[in-house]
């Protein structure tokens, strides 16, 4: 797998640089979403995210299992890490050891069953305010833990800041 990893705060413009960097490499791009219905909220960014997308993307939805998604063009957005640690979190009963041996052998599967470029989108979450609650403390540790581990295998990592890349990696 040739890695990209697209990483900065919420709304920096990530998805939209990714999705930019899948259009210049690839005719027919596919879109690999991870995030549950959790509320309306999410139900509309949802959709926002789906009707911002025209009919040259491949949409496919796997909110744990990566590797599960058949794609055989080019290039692979997968939006994003952060809510797919989030549901990966969730379902280990919110214990971070656990939640982070579990995405580290996801991600190895994906790795070795995905031939195509991968445009994997996260957020940087550490950067402001210490979470209140030891979960979310736990979340805070296991998402850098995992960003750190991704962006180690990474060809390329980009920090994006308020709409702009900056090439890290």
């Amino acid at each position: 797998m040739q890695l990209i990893v697209v990483t900065g705060a919420q709304k920096s413009g990530k998805s939209r640089y990714a999705e930019a960097r899948a259009l210049a490499m690839s005719d027919r791009p596919a879109y690999l979403a991870t995030s549950r219905v959790w509320d309306d909220d999410f139900a509309e960014r949802i959709a926002r995210h789906k009707s911002s997308r025209d009919a040259r993307w491949v949409n496919l939805e796997h909110d744990v299992d990566l590797a599960a998604h058949g794609f055989d063009g080019e290039v692979i957005v997968l939006d994003c890490i952060t809510l797919w640690l989030t549901n990966l979190f969730t379902d280990c009963g919110y214990d971070r050891d656990a939640t982070l041996a579990e995405a580290k052998e996801r991600w190895q599967q994906l790795d070795s069953l995905t031939p195509q470029t991968v445009i994997a989108v996260g957020n940087e979450i550490g950067w402001s305010l210490h979470a209140e609650t030891q979960m979310g403390r736990h979340f805070v540790d296991l998402h850098g833990s995992f960003m750190q581990y991704i962006a180690a295998q990474a060809n390329e990592v980009v920090l994006m800041v308020a709409g702009l890349p900056l090439k890290v990696k």
